[in-house]
């Protein structure tokens, strides 16, 4: 029952075969058959390339691959046997899961795995060694449950969802249907709540749940709080990278993609159809409207209600140079002043120049 790893189909696929599954059209011989999927400069017989970057057209020339996966506009520049298709990167992702599918476990559980009092486990389902499935939780069909995972009492897995080794999952949380969860996520861990009494920390009881919707992939190490008293959200379909912090009560829209490194405060909500870069920081208790375009390493403060590309990265520089622009940062409202002050000066001198010039005309 060990995790199902890629594997090659033996058989492969005829090119035909292939466009009828993935919406592609066929230029070229459609019986030919590929075994699996290569880059453009290391393919040799049997493989199928792919092309989307103009930048490696030379390969496109001499690529060994047996066919290629292209745009319209480039198909005509090579005579090799191709899929063509307006997306080639999307019908790629399509051709290499067919190509390579995953080696899916026995159906069954695990000797060396703990099953808690009034777990309901599907038939289908495979759970691996050593792993924990808490009192009242529901596995559903064909979930795979990784070695070492530890799944909270009265927690719910959909059906078809994979967790690597090492999830964990707290009481009562959520799992959707079609997910992927990578090894060494947390999911419905306390949020970071506190109130400060008398000099110290008092702990504020996180209540709530973490609820993930259906077609949702979270990478290795990410974190997704449970929330204060409703739940933490996130919707059907949104992709989260590694090394996320999701903090408590947030809630992230439907088809929402979030790089790597990104730290979500508490009660944040981030709209549907938003694209965030790495490393960008986003404060608690504000909103992001649907489609916002949130670029690497950008902080946002407050909320965005208006769609479009956000960025607040400031260039590199060498640190001389940087430091010195710190420095003067802050006098720039000092400066904007002055600015303003001088061009009201010059609008006024400017206004009254041609009433002087008229006394002067009258006056000759």
């Amino acid at each position: 029952m060990a995790p199902p790893t890629a594997t090659v189909a033996p058989a492969g696929y005829s090119l035909s075969e292939l466009a009828q599954l993935t919406g592609a059209q066929v230029e070229g011989d459609g019986a030919l058959r590929v075994t699996h999927v290569a880059d453009l400069e290391s393919a040799q017989e049997g493989a199928i390339a792919f092309m989307t970057d103009p930048a490696y057209r030379a390969q496109l020339a001499t690529t060994r691959a047996a066919a290629v996966i292209v745009s319209p506009d480039v198909a005509g520049e090579t005579p090799l046997p191709k899929l063509v298709h307006a997306n080639p990167y999307a019908t790629y992702a399509r051709v290499a899961a067919l190509l390579h599918p995953p080696i899916a476990p026995e159906a069954g559980v695990h000797p060396t795995a703990t099953i808690g009092a009034g777990a309901r486990i599907a038939p289908t389902a495979a759970v691996a060694a050593q792993a924990t499935i808490g009192a009242g939780t529901m596995i559903g069909e064909r979930v795979r449950i990784g070695a070492g995972c530890a799944i909270g009492a009265g927690a719910s897995i959909g059906d078809d969802t994979l967790l690597h080794a090492n999830v964990t999952v707290y009481d009562r949380c959520v799992v959707g249907p079609r997910c992927v969860i990578h090894s060494g996520v947390v999911i419905g861990a306390d949020g970071f709540g506190m109130v400060e009494e008398g000099g110290r920390w008092l702990k504020v009881p996180q209540l709530g749940r973490a609820v993930i919707g259906a077609d949702v992939e979270i990478g290795a190490n990410t974190t997704v709080d449970r929330g204060t008293i409703g739940d933490t959200v996130i919707e059907d379909d949104v992709k989260l990278d590694n090394l996320i912090q999701v903090g408590h009560n947030c809630r992230i829209g439907r088809h929402t993609a979030i790089a790597g490194c990104v730290g979500i405060a508490g009660s944040t909500r981030i709209g549907s159809n938003c694209r965030i870069g790495g490393a960008a920081m986003i404060s608690g208790h504000i909103d992001i409207c649907d489609g916002t375009l949130i670029r690497g390493a950008t902080t946002i403060f407050a909320s965005i209600d208006k769609p479009g590309d956000y960025t607040g990265v400031f260039p590199t520089l060498d640190h001389k140079t940087w430091r010195r622009l710190a420095i003067e940062w802050p006098q720039m409202a000092t400066f904007g002043r002055r600015l303003r002050a001088l061009e009201r000066k010059a609008e006024k001198s400017a206004a009254q120049a041609p009433a002087a010039a008229d006394r002067g005309e009258e006056e000759t």
